[in-house]
């Protein structure tokens, strides 16, 4: 339990021993998945982006496709100036979302797991990001295939401890108990954990930023799982307040080595993240926040050195 597995080779420096998988969402990230944003529209996919695309008269929200293209190329910039190998599934014309490569699929340290996403234009998300290991060479651990989980509810606090949330209206029970089977059956403790479903994802409420550490949106959880996370692990935190978690203040990515990559707008959560010694690499997403995604949904770990 709890050592990555050696599951296949880096398009990106040629290694034949990359190590594959993740213990941790915390420690040095090495590789990333990221999405292309070619085809990226705003759509309906969750309550965030509902909000914005109901307010966009009012609040004056326009869509540029060429902002957009150029933000995400400023997201890949700071993956890369921090050393992270970025890798990507492939654009559909069909899958509008798919830049969201957080849900279609996670990492585990026995490989990947193909999610079963739930809100329409995102269904088939399956098909380029199983296409992407297929084509890397690493392996598909598992598929979902109760119900729906995604992989924006998949949250490990510490390596051995998993914590799995569900809204209903994207992952819901009969998923998260699946995958949670599967984690208890590999010696690990799975606590699941339901959340208002405006909060869209568990990563939108809880963040891991490094050994101990997380960024918590405490209204969105229930006193129980505050009693699992804080008390029984251990998790030390940084608060969320409500305002800025349903506009995905906590959705950021732990880079390792006090680094965060995250967003302008985090206002408030940046300045705290620089009090607590972090450096803060902090890009323009509007064009995604706003269509229902931040830069935490817009990712997930492939690898990361363990702390």
């Amino acid at each position: 339990m709890g050592k990555t597995v050696r599951i296949g080779r880096s398009e990106a420096d040629g290694s034949k021993n990359t190590q594959w998988g993740i213990t941790a969402q915390t420690g040095v990230l090495t590789d990333v998945l990221l999405g292309k944003p070619d085809h990226f529209e705003w759509t309906k996919l969750n309550a965030i982006s509902d909000v914005a695309q109901e307010n966009q008269e009012r609040m004056g929200y326009v869509f540029d496709k060429q902002k957009a293209m150029k933000q995400h190329r400023q997201m890949v910039d700071i993956y890369e100036t921090n050393g992270v190998r970025c890798h990507f599934v492939d654009a559909d014309e069909g899958l509008k979302a798919s830049v969201f490569t957080r849900d279609s699929s996670f990492m585990t340290p026995w490989g990947a797991v193909i999610a079963s996403i739930q809100t329409p234009p995102r269904r088939r998300d399956y098909a380029v990001v199983s296409e992407f290991y297929r084509k890397a060479g690493i392996p598909i651990w598992k598929w979902v295939t109760a119900g729906h989980f995604e992989g924006g509810d998949f949250v490990i606090l510490k390596p051995g401890v998993a914590l799995l949330g569900y809204s209903g209206s994207r992952s819901t029970k009969e998923g998260a108990e699946q995958v949670a089977r599967w984690m208890k059956e590999m010696g690990w403790e799975a606590y699941i954990v339901p959340i208002p479903h405006q909060f869209v994802h568990m990563d939108a409420v809880v963040v891991m930023l490094e050994k101990g550490l997380a960024l918590i949106c405490e209204d969105a959880l229930p006193p129980y799982a505050l009693e699992f996370i804080k008390e029984k692990h251990g998790i030390r935190s940084i608060k969320v307040e409500y305002a800025d978690c349903v506009q995905l203040g906590g959705n950021l990515v732990s880079l390792g080595d006090k680094r965060v990559l995250s967003m302008a707008h985090n206002l408030t959560v940046n300045a705290r993240l620089k009090n607590e010694g972090f450096e803060v690499f902090a890009v323009d997403y509007d064009m995604f926040a706003l269509g229902g995604g931040g830069v935490h949904c817009s990712c997930h770990e492939l690898r990361r050195l363990p702390e």
